[in-house]
């Protein structure tokens, strides 16, 4: 009975954290009949790539378009050819204006195939489509120079009737100011989370009305009155913290709903980017760049535009299954359990839940965000990993409970799947130190683990009935032999190396920035600033935080009773 009491006050205490966890927040002021002016639209699923010349059928376009035609009264698509020549025909079928792009690439042969197919839609379709872009971000790419670019936009400029520009981020064109006068109306790229200076969700809106106008002042010494696009703005919905520009559900919504604002109070023409999750392009730009759209990759709504947002509409399904895995892992214990006091079977059964919701959560997580078949498989080899360490975690509780010797397998098995847990752990941090623009923190890795040790650390002070620093040492709480406390010791100072080699590297990815450094011209300034958005990024320090306490429990001396 005490078990089932206290099982049943666990889980509801577990559920209410949830439930308080994700409550519906108010991110704004609904979007205008809950549609958007403009909307980038790449039409690619799971297993479809641009790069892989893979391209998506015209009945998923036409499903496409029929989902967007109650988003947005525009499209902008980004390329003309191959599998992008159904667009404008299925766009006017579902009363949707457009954009429409020519890709301009690296090879020659490719990119006069794109003006083609560009002029030969924009002359046959002069209802539908309504601006032309000539080129995205191709400068910024380094993959044409200005004189080239210049020269493809004169041309469809002399072949078609329609506005003609080209879209690049807002700098390459204070950087380029001649294309200013080249173009029929200017494109700008404004993204608050890629800046050098990554700015917060709340000033994102002031920062994008601040470039406006600054593109605007210089635009008007060269072509008064030219019209201004802000071709691409938006949040990443998932991944990697940059210095205050954090992603989530919430963010995004409160961005857009919040450049949408700014756009009607200044009369901005805005075009978000973008309509559904783009999977393919997690290989060039990691969890980040695939978690742009409204629509997941599965084309599930991620959030409303009018209304309150969910962070995260999966919670109770979640706590469910934890709550399910807990029971089951209860049930294996009763019997031991009995035998304990009720602290020792409280704190034991809420150790289980705390593991179980971890692995709920951040195996679902890591599920979301593989794209391939390659990806899934090391999301799986992750959640087994992480199944074998929560299991050996609460075999080893049980046994702390009783004061009773882990069986020697089980002590093999637990000391080498941490050490590949730190392993890879420091692998990835490396990545992030040298080049982790596109790497998210890895905490599915790591969480597991690392709650695991603390709460192994909490059930060995309930025992002793003592709080003391050396019940943390990594070989007491896993019972192994302590002869390899020096072992041990070398590791923890490895792992403490590379966490002052993170936080360099942060460091350094902002020293170097060429906006940053203009921002910030002396040098004393910019390192401070530098310090400042990496030592305040919740996630860098989260992260930090997991390596800080495997370090803690390799460095802490084993004080022999």
């Amino acid at each position: 009975m005490r078990i089932v009491l206290f099982s049943t006050l666990i889980i509801l205490l577990s559920g209410l954290c949830g439930y308080l966890t994700n409550l519906p927040q108010d991110v704004g002021l609904d979007v205008p009949d809950g549609k958007l002016n403009s909307l980038s639209f790449a039409p690619f699923r799971e297993g479809q790539s641009p790069l892989l010349l893979q391209f998506p059928s015209p009945e998923q376009i036409d499903e496409d378009l029929k989902l967007l035609a109650d988003k947005t009264h525009t499209i902008r698509t980004y390329s003309s050819s191959l599998g992008m020549k159904v667009i404008p025909e299925l766009a006017r079928k579902h009363g949707l204006n457009m954009i429409q792009g020519a890709w301009i690439g690296y090879l020659p042969e490719d990119s006069r195939m794109e003006i083609e197919a560009l002029v030969a839609s924009a002359n046959a379709n002069p209802d539908v489509i309504k601006r032309v872009m000539v080129g995205n971000e191709v400068l910024l790419r380094g993959e044409r120079t200005p004189e080239e670019l210049v020269e493809y936009i004169r041309e469809v400029k002399k072949r078609i009737k329609q506005p003609v520009s080209y879209a690049d981020v807002w700098s390459m064109y204070m950087k380029h100011p001649d294309l200013i006068k080249e173009v029929d109306f200017i494109t700008i790229h404004i993204l608050p989370y890629w800046e050098d200076e990554p700015i917060s969700v709340e000033n994102a809106p002031a920062h994008i009305e601040r470039i406006y106008k600054q593109v605007r002042k210089e635009a008007e010494t060269i072509s008064p009155g030219k019209p201004i696009l802000i071709g691409e703005s938006g949040w990443p919905s998932v991944g990697k913290q940059r210095g205050w520009a954090v992603p989530s559900v919430v963010n995004e919504a409160a961005f857009i709903r919040g450049l949408l604002k700014v756009a009607a109070d200044n009369h901005f023409d805005v075009n978000i980017v973008e309509a559904f999750n783009q999977s393919w392009k997690s290989e060039l730009e990691g969890v980040i760049g695939a978690n742009w759209g409204l629509f997941s990759v599965d084309r599930e709504e991620v959030f409303p535009l009018t209304g309150k947002v969910y962070e995260n509409v999966k919670w109770f399904n979640q706590f469910l299954l934890a709550s399910l895995l807990m029971l089951c892992c209860t049930a294996f214990y009763a019997k031991k359990l009995h035998q304990q006091s009720s602290t020792n079977t409280f704190f034991f059964l809420v150790f289980i839940q705390v593991l179980c919701a971890l692995l709920v959560f951040h195996g679902d997580k890591s599920w979301y965000t593989s794209y391939d078949d390659w990806q899934r498989m090391k999301a799986v080899l992750i959640v087994l990993l992480n199944i074998v360490v929560a299991g050996l975690l609460t075999y080893r509780a049980s046994k702390m409970l009783i004061d009773e010797k882990t069986n020697k397998t089980a002590t093999l098995a637990l000391n080498t799947v941490y050490f590949i847990v730190i392993a890879l752990a420091l692998y990835k941090t490396y990545v992030l130190a040298v080049d982790g623009r596109y790497t998210s923190f890895p905490f599915e890795l790591a969480v597991i683990p690392v709650a695991g040790l603390l709460g192994l650390f909490c059930i060995r002070c309930l025992v002793n009935q003592q709080v003391a620093l050396s019940n943390f040492n990594f070989a007491r709480l896993i019972d192994a032999n302590a002869a390899n406390n020096q072992q041990h010791k070398y590791i923890g100072w490895l792992i403490l190396f590379y966490m002052v080699g993170l936080i360099v590297g942060e460091i350094r990815a902002f020293m170097i920035g060429r906006d940053f450094i203009q921002a910030y011209p002396e040098l004393g300034e910019r390192l401070g600033w530098a310090v400042t958005f990496t030592l305040s990024n919740c996630q860098l320090l989260s992260w930090l935080a997991c390596l800080a306490v495997l370090t803690l429990s390799l460095l802490t001396r084993l004080k022999q009773p």
